[in-house]
C-alpha cells in the first residue's frame, strides 16, 4: 500500500509545477518539479489553474509522487 500525502502547487516554471508539502512554509522541504500537464490532466484542470491548489498524491517507493487528486 502506498502512502498518501497532502501537497500544494506553488507555481509553474515553464511546463513544470513546483510541488511542496501542504504545511507551513517553515516546515516545508525544497520544492520538487513535476510535469504540469500530467497533474492538470489527472485533476481535470487547466495548467494555469494549478498554482495555489492543494492536492493529494501517492508516494512511490522511489519517493516520487503520482496519482494526483484534488484535496
Amino acid at each position: 500500500m502506498s502512502e498518501r500525502v497532502n501537497v500544494q502547487v506553488l507555481l509553474l516554471v515553464g511546463d513544470q509545477a513546483e510541488i511542496v508539502a501542504d504545511a507551513p512554509p517553515e516546515e516545508r522541504d525544497e520544492p520538487e518539479r513535476y510535469p504540469a500537464e500530467e497533474i492538470a490532466a489527472a485533476v481535470g484542470l487547466e495548467t494555469a489553474q494549478l498554482p495555489g491548489r492543494r492536492l493529494v498524491a501517492d508516494v512511490g517507493s522511489d519517493g516520487r509522487l503520482s496519482g494526483w487528486q484534488l484535496a
